[in-house]
């Protein structure tokens, strides 16, 4: 984590523009005390923000989404066109701006969370395999129950893989939990993502499965993504989680999950009780919550993965 504390204006503004871009910030108080930790993985960066002070801020165009939760205090943004800014308080979650345009307000005594995500990430798991941009077309969450599924995959990713060494050294579980991240903003913010509508069930046959399942076996210790999957079996992603639902009942990434829980079943029987620990071994193999981990390893195998490793 990289955490930055100040009571002067520049090293605050000279802090903000290499961690964000060029930007213009001023105050007429005399001791400005500014507080931001920082979480951040190569697509995905939470910074934890708390301005003791009233500030003005014009900020150039920004290369990621940006999304604001506001804990106390508001913030007040106004676009470069000119049109009315709009006040955010207490309890808000809104997009900051679209990529690629500046923007401005200010803020009043806030603390708030600030979490900057890699447009491409969004492509990535709406529209796999293509070079289409996914922006954000409205600012604010299409409902209440949506920004929190939004708050709490953020939460997770900052408390329970970046603040985790095990965790956030483990490829897999960065990978899955910057996907489930990107996930939820697409189901909270209106975009411009396409819905996948190939939808040809002669290529959910039992040949698609076997290529499917072979490609897992193989490469289950990869960051595999359903795209990924599909492009191995040669068919679509909806052709894809039509095979498995037909023939196996699960999904893809279930299956997946199945295969690496087998897996680390295999290594804690393997493994030196004096040197590995179950969260090493269940990280390697992508999984970063603990308390969901031990429930499926329970119901999968009888016993808890402690037990099978005391055993080994």
């Amino acid at each position: 984590m990289l955490l930055f504390e100040s009571t002067e204006l520049a090293r605050t503004e000279e802090f903000l523009n290499a961690h964000y871009g060029p930007m213009r910030v001023g105050s007429t108080t005399a001791r400005p005390s500014a507080r931001i930790a920082r979480s951040a993985s190569a697509q995905i960066s939470i910074d934890r923000v708390d301005f003791g002070f009233d500030l003005s801020y014009d900020v150039d165009p920004l290369d990621r989404i940006a999304l604001c939760d506001i804990t106390s205090g508001t913030l007040a943004g106004h676009a470069p066109d000119g049109s009315a800014a709009e006040t955010f308080g207490q309890g808000e979650l809104f997009s900051l701006s679209p990529v690629g345009r500046p923007y401005g307000g200010t803020v009043d005594h806030a603390s708030y969370t600030v979490t900057l995500i890699d447009p491409s990430l969004l492509g990535d798991v709406a529209s796999p395999g293509t070079d289409e941009p996914v922006r954000l077309v409205g600012h604010r969450p299409v409902d209440a129950a949506a920004a929190r599924r939004l708050r709490a995959a953020i939460d997770h990713l900052d408390e329970m893989v970046l603040s985790d060494p095990v965790a956030s050294s483990s490829p897999l579980v960065l990978g899955a939990v910057n996907r489930y991240v990107a996930a939820q903003v697409l189901a909270a913010f209106p975009t411009t993502a396409a819905v996948d509508r190939v939808a040809d069930s002669r290529d959910a046959h039992p040949a698609t499965l076997r290529r499917a399942l072979e490609h897992i076996e193989t490469h289950a210790h990869l960051d595999l993504t359903p795209a990924e999957i599909a492009a191995a079996a040669h068919v679509s992603i909806r052709a894809l989680q039509l095979a498995f639902r037909r023939h196996l009942g699960t999904t893809p990434m279930g299956h997946l999950r199945t295969v690496r829980l087998a897996r680390v079943r295999r290594d804690l029987e393997a493994a030196d009780p004096a040197e590995a620990s179950v969260a090493q071994v269940a990280a390697r193999w992508g999984f970063s919550h603990q308390g969901h981990f031990g429930q499926a390893y329970r119901s999968a195998y009888g016993e808890t993965p402690g037990a099978t490793l005391r055993r080994s």
